[in-house]
């Protein structure tokens, strides 16, 4: 492993308070759907704990949140949402993201995460641009409904307060650049009692194309006014986060696509927090070892299940490899990997020796999408208050959404 010079100073930013808990390094992990499970936040997390990153930075300082979860299959405890909301011995805080339309099942999700002892912070997804997810009114343009969003803020946070467990809200500026929810949205949240609030600096329209609007983040910061506010979007390194900080004043980051095939940039975002300059440069031999090791993971994950977890590292293998000479012919071969022996084979076969390929490794991961009519219930738009029909509408809308 390289680095760039080490240059010392004071930190940028103080650690983040997010209620009981002190996050130090200012740093969350965007809940990802099929990739911020327990295998790859155990991965982030280890990366440079022992001290050799990054000036002795490490990613065991920042905060992970899962991958979001339903409140109703929490309620029925589907088997593979109790396996989603798992988290390791190491994991503290341990960190939830709940999904909900309906008021008194997040309440309920709420309660049984608290009372069951299930996790130490509770995150509510309002952000999701998926049309499977906003035409049920969900995620991105559930704000939209004023009273609907304060009742799942309030009901979550009723329940979780008595126990100590703080609950954030993480949303997007709005459903389109004509239906703009983020302020009002900021403000109730912050009134029901939410312990921070998070801004992804696109509309639902957005999806993630074009670029991320940090001007938003930095009005946000000053509307709320007693709890942090964290800016997400378009950090594809330590330098970006630094950035956005510099631009919004924001209290910390929320880093997604950033870190795919790059577990190590919460490395890197804790050094740079720390007033440091040094980064981790990982050459091929130590990009390929922690592929291997994010593989064996999955593997437990799944409870010991090889080709399951060797099906679920298959995505992530373009995104460790990006900027790296390998041929086409091992990367299609590694897309198929099916044990465990089979990976360590493609990967005996490749230059080991490759070094940190600089520039090429960088920017943008992930799939950008383009911008789009965002699909949604039946009259979403027409009105701030539901309707009798929307209202009936959402009491069967959460059954419909899978990936928890």
């Amino acid at each position: 492993m390289t680095a760039a010079p080490t240059t010392s100073s004071t930190p940028v930013l103080p650690p983040l308070q997010i209620g009981r808990h002190t996050i130090e390094s200012p740093v969350v992990l965007a809940p990802m759907a099929g990739i911020t499970n327990r295998a790859f936040r155990r991965l982030c997390r280890e990366y440079g704990s022992a001290g050799s990153a990054a000036g002795g930075a490490s990613g065991a300082s920042s905060l992970y949140v899962n991958e979001m979860v339903t409140s109703r299959a929490l309620v029925e405890r589907s088997p593979e949402t109790m396996r989603l909301i798992s988290h390791g011995p190491e994991e503290n805080p341990r960190s939830v993201q709940l999904y909900s339309v309906d008021p008194a099942t997040a309440g309920l999700a709420a309660r049984m995460l608290v009372t069951e002892d299930r996790a130490d912070h509770i995150d509510l997804n309002f952000g999701c641009p998926v049309p499977k997810v906003t035409r049920k009114g969900g995620g991105a343009a559930l704000p939209w409904k004023t009273e609907l969003f304060r009742g799942i803020v309030s009901n979550v946070v009723r329940e979780a307060s008595p126990y100590g467990v703080p609950v954030t809200v993480k949303m997007r500026i709005g459903i389109d650049a004509d239906h703009v929810t983020y302020l009002d949205a900021g403000r109730i949240a912050e009134g029901e009692g939410a312990a921070a609030v998070a801004l992804h600096g696109r509309t639902a329209a957005q999806a993630y194309s074009g670029q991320a609007d940090w001007s938003a983040i930095a009005r946000l910061k000053e509307a709320v006014t007693t709890v942090p506010v964290l800016g997400n979007g378009d950090i594809w390194s330590a330098e970006d986060a630094l950035e956005m900080v510099r631009q919004t004043g924001c209290d910390g980051v929320v880093v997604g696509r950033g870190c795919l095939g790059r577990p190590w940039l919460f490395t890197d975002l804790a050094a740079a927090f720390a007033g440091t300059t040094e980064r981790v440069q990982p050459g091929l031999r130590e990009v390929t070892d922690t592929l291997r090791r994010h593989a064996t993971y999955l593997v437990d994950f799944y409870d010991g299940d090889e080709l399951r977890g060797c099906r679920d590292i298959r995505k992530h293998i373009a995104w460790y490899l990006k900027g790296f000479p390998a041929g086409s012919t091992v990367r299609n071969q590694l897309a198929l990997v099916d044990s465990l022996q089979a990976l360590d084979d493609l990967i005996g076969s490749m230059d080991l020796d490759a070094p940190w390929p600089g520039e090429p490794a960088e920017g943008q991961r992930g799939r950008a999408g383009s911008p789009r009519v965002v699909a949604l219930p039946e009259n979403w738009l027409r009105s701030r208050a539901l309707d009798e029909a929307q209202r009936a509408q959402i009491a069967h809308a959460e059954l419909s959404v899978s990936g928890g």
